[in-house]
């Protein structure tokens, strides 16, 4: 019986590895795509076919004019793409000041042209499947320092639910977005301290609190359109300013 593929963006490295290998051990064959990683892409194909899968690579620029080609190569080598991660993501921080046409066509070509037209092609090329769309619990929040990504991702999630209704009942369609589980090395020690002080759950997020999101929109077949913030409730902790914190602690 042939085993069914999962298409992972931006798998190579770091969420997309953990996303890659979690389907891999469920027994999916995985199409790692990567942009500029080839040697952790073949590290990562490695580790996936020592479980006893297949795993092939693919090499793509999605900030090019037809992303969705992907799709078609994919489907050129495995004839039963059932999964799609859209994953791969661009970020830079700039104000809407420091913003010109150029970063915003670097963010918004990665992070929602290349999944809209991937989910597209996946929608109509596949019988029956599920898109994850990888966002960001920032999409709670207006943090205009990082304007063109910010808006990038709130982008993506409103396509989430749109596509959702477009696609049904073949193609379930929901995302993730996740808070403080993986920072970029850039970030310090003091850092991730100060943003677990403003997590409900006192804690930082752990891989295996993805996986187990994304398996739960995998195998849940009456969820779609939604959009699964797995952020320990960081994006819901908007108390503001309030009587008693002044009488209590002067003014803020």
């Amino acid at each position: 019986m042939e085993r069914p593929t999962a298409l992972v963006t931006g798998g190579a490295t770091r969420l997309g590895f953990s996303f890659a290998y979690a389907l891999a051990t469920a027994g999916y064959d995985i199409a790692l795509h990567y942009h500029q990683s080839a040697d952790s892409a073949q590290q990562t194909a490695d580790a996936i076919m020592a479980l006893g899968v297949t795993c092939k690579t693919f090499q793509f620029d999605l900030s090019g004019e037809h992303p969705e080609a992907l799709i078609e190569s994919v489907l050129n080598e495995f004839s039963s793409l059932q999964v799609l991660i859209n994953n791969a993501s661009a970020y830079e921080a700039a104000t809407i000041a420091q913003t010109d046409m150029t970063l915003l066509q670097q963010q918004f070509s990665v992070n929602f042209f290349a999944p809209l037209l991937l989910t597209s092609a996946f929608s109509n090329k596949c019988s029956k499947g599920n898109v994850i769309n990888i966002l960001d619990n920032k999409i709670a929040f207006q943090q205009n320092h990082y304007a063109a990504y910010l808006l990038s991702k709130k982008a993506l999630s409103g396509f989430t639910q749109l596509a959702a209704i477009e696609f049904a009942p073949h193609i379930r369609i929901n995302g993730i977005a996740p808070g403080v589980v993986m920072p970029g090395e850039e970030r310090t020690e003091d850092y991730i301290k100060w943003r677990v002080d403003g997590i409900p759950l006192k804690r930082q997020g752990r891989v295996d609190d993805l996986i187990s999101a994304m398996n739960y929109l995998l195998n849940n077949e009456f969820v779609t359109g939604q959009i699964l913030t797995v952020d320990g409730g960081e994006g819901v902790n908007h108390l503001g300013r309030h009587a008693k914190q002044f009488s209590d602690e002067g003014v803020l």
